[in-house]
């Protein structure tokens, strides 16, 4: 049996006297795209946060390859952050940087990539993202929301990293742009054989870019199946989601 390019396994997490994880188990094998769902305040932040570093676990272990990072020395953890990628929530392109600037980010400042080498390698990947060439000595503030996603994924997956991280890929986008950057993810993904964690309340866009679906409540893992299984999942709390309903097991946050 192959190790999981990444597995959380108990992960606990207490917040202002709030349980928020409360023994969280996951695995994502390569080539595989999981899709965390779940209401406002379940943990999915939080989740991911644990698993990038930017939160310590209370409890738990987060393995990548294998390998525990929560408990490596710094240098070593930092070489293993580096087979990450990610899709932040509002894009998170620097304003003062253009658009091949921003692609290139990791390449120049970490990798020790030449600022030449740098932008042909954020060019290619822009073609890879469908953004026109045309567009890379602009500022964010010029393009679209669309195509400020499109530059944002491009610089998720210039270093052809193992795993990548998607935090809710589509918000703020009118369907039609969403259901575009969906097909990059999916297809962007799958060019790489990289393993894939979305957390997202879109459920059109986690019916398709999941392989996988994994619904989180109550600081656990409460279900998971196969993305075509989710409208008939047996689960009250993942029936109540999907169907967007107030009333259920799952208390709406005002």
């Amino acid at each position: 049996m192959s190790t999981p390019k990444l597995q959380l396994k108990g992960i606990k997490k207490k917040l202002r006297g709030r349980q928020v994880l409360d023994g969280v188990d996951l695995s994502v094998d390569k080539g595989q795209s999981l899709v965390i769902i779940g209401g406002s305040g379940s943990g999915k932040s939080v989740t991911l946060k644990c698993v990038l570093g930017l939160m310590k676990p209370d409890a738990g272990q987060v393995l990548v390859d294998g390998a525990d990072v929560t408990r490596m020395p710094e240098p070593v953890r930092a070489r293993n952050m580096r087979k990450f990628g990610m899709l932040f929530q509002g894009g998170a392109l620097f304003d003062s940087l253009s658009i091949w600037e921003n692609i290139a980010f990791r390449l120049i400042y970490a990798d020790g990539v030449s600022r030449k080498d740098a932008r042909e390698r954020a060019i290619e990947t822009m073609r890879k993202v469908r953004l026109a060439p045309e567009f890379a000595e602009v500022r964010p503030i010029e393009l679209s929301g669309g195509m400020q996603k499109r530059a944002s994924l491009a610089r998720a997956i210039i270093a052809k990293p193992d795993i990548i991280f998607f935090d809710e890929p589509t918000t703020g986008l009118d369907p039609i742009t969403a259901d575009a950057i969906n097909d990059l993810i999916v297809e962007q993904t799958k060019e790489l054989g990289c393993a894939a964690v979305s957390i997202t309340h879109d459920m059109p866009s986690a019916r398709k870019i999941a392989d996988e679906v994994a619904m989180l409540y109550g600081g656990k893992i409460v279900w998971r199946g196969s993305a075509s299984s989710i409208d008939h999942s047996g689960n009250e709390m993942v029936d109540q989601f999907v169907a967007g309903r107030a009333e259920g097991p799952i208390q709406a946050v005002v």
